[in-house]
C-alpha cells in the first residue's frame, strides 16, 4: 500500500514475562474507518497508546505519513494525529466550551471564543451545553465535547490526519452512538481522516468500518471487512458468542443469540 497513512510492521510489546501485542502489521490510508475489536485484554488499548507514539514497542515499527513515529518532534505530530483515551478526567470546574478551546493549536490555544469551538459543539449535538460547567454533564455528553477537543487539535491541519478513539461512544445512548460515528463517516468520506476506533458493540462496527480488525491475546487475527471477520465461527473462538447474520433489504445485521456453554 504505497500511498498508506499508518504503517504498522510486526509491532510486539511486552509486559515482563507477559506479551501484550506480538508481531502486528497492518496499514492504512486516508479515508478508511477502522473498527478494532476483541475482547478484555486483547491489547487493543495498548496498540492505541503505540499507535499515538506514546508507547515505544520492544519490536517492529509505526510509520505515519511514511515517517516513524520515533522521529516526529511532539508539536508537530500533534497536528497530524489526534487521540481520545478511555478516560479523560477533567479535575476543575470548567466550561464545555473550554474543554475543546484546550485542543486548539498554537495561540489559538484556550480561546473558548474561537469559531471553531462552536461548529465543533454543534457538529456533535452539544453546542447549548456551551456554557455548562464540566460536573454538570452527564457521561455521554461529556464524551461529545472530548471529541470536539481531540477533532480541534487537527481540524485545521491541511492533507490527511489520523484520528484515534478508545471506546469514545461507550457512553452514549443508542441514537447518539450513530449520530457521532455518522459525523465521524462523513469526515473519513471526504478523505482527510484515518479513523481508528475501538468498540465492544459488534453491530455499531459493521455500521462504521470500512475494514474490522480483530485482536485476540495480542495478535491480529483478521482485517478484512465487518462481514467477512464477524463471522459465527470467529464470534465464537474469539468471543465463546453464539451468533448468526439475518439479512434484510436495507442490509446485513449481526444477531448475538447468547454466549456459548
Amino acid at each position: 500500500m504505497s500511498d498508506a497513512l499508518l504503517d504498522v510492521a510486526g509491532v510486539t510489546v511486552r509486559a515482563g514475562q507477559r506479551t501484550l501485542l506480538s508481531q502486528v502489521r497492518f496499514q492504512a490510508r486516508a479515508g478508511e474507518r477502522l473498527a478494532l475489536l476483541g475482547p478484555n485484554g486483547a491489547g487493543k488499548s495498548t496498540l492505541m497508546r503505540v499507535l499515538a507514539g506514546d508507547l515505544s514497542p520492544d519490536a517492529g515499527a509505526v510509520s505515519l505519513h511514511g515517517r516513524s513515529l520515533r522521529h516526529w518532534p511532539l508539536a508537530e505530530l500533534a497536528r497530524r494525529r489526534s487521540v481520545m483515551l478511555q478516560h479523560t478526567p477533567v479535575g476543575f470546574p470548567v466550561r464545555a466550551d473550554e474543554v475543546v478551546a484546550l485542543g486548539l493549536p498554537g495561540r489559538r490555544h484556550g480561546n473558548a471564543g474561537d469559531p471553531l469551538v462552536g461548529e465543533l459543539l454543534a457538529r456533535f449535538g452539544v453546542a447549548h451545553l456551551r456554557g455548562r460547567a464540566w460536573p454538570s454533564l452527564s457521561g455521554g455528553e461529556q464524551q461529545r465535547v472530548h471529541l470536539a477537543r481531540v477533532l480541534a487539535q487537527i481540524w485545521d491541519t491541511p492533507g490527511p490526519r489520523l484520528l484515534l478513539l478508545d471506546e469514545s461512544t461507550s457512553a452514549l445512548d443508542p441514537a447518539q452512538q450513530y449520530r457521532v460515528l455518522e459525523q465521524l463517516e462523513v469526515l473519513a468520506e471526504q478523505g482527510d481522516y484515518l479513523i481508528v476506533l475501538v468498540c465492544h458493540d459488534l453491530n455499531l462496527a459493521n455500521a462504521f468500518a470500512s475494514r474490522v480488525l480483530m485482536l485476540d491475546q495480542g495478535r491480529l487475527l483478521a482485517d478484512d471487512g465487518p462481514r467477512r471477520v464477524l463471522t459465527p465461527e470467529r464470534l465464537a473462538a474469539v468471543y465463546g458468542l453464539r451468533s448468526r447474520w439475518l439479512e434484510h433489504p436495507d442490509g446485513s445485521v449481526l444477531h448475538v443469540e447468547g454466549a456459548l456453554e
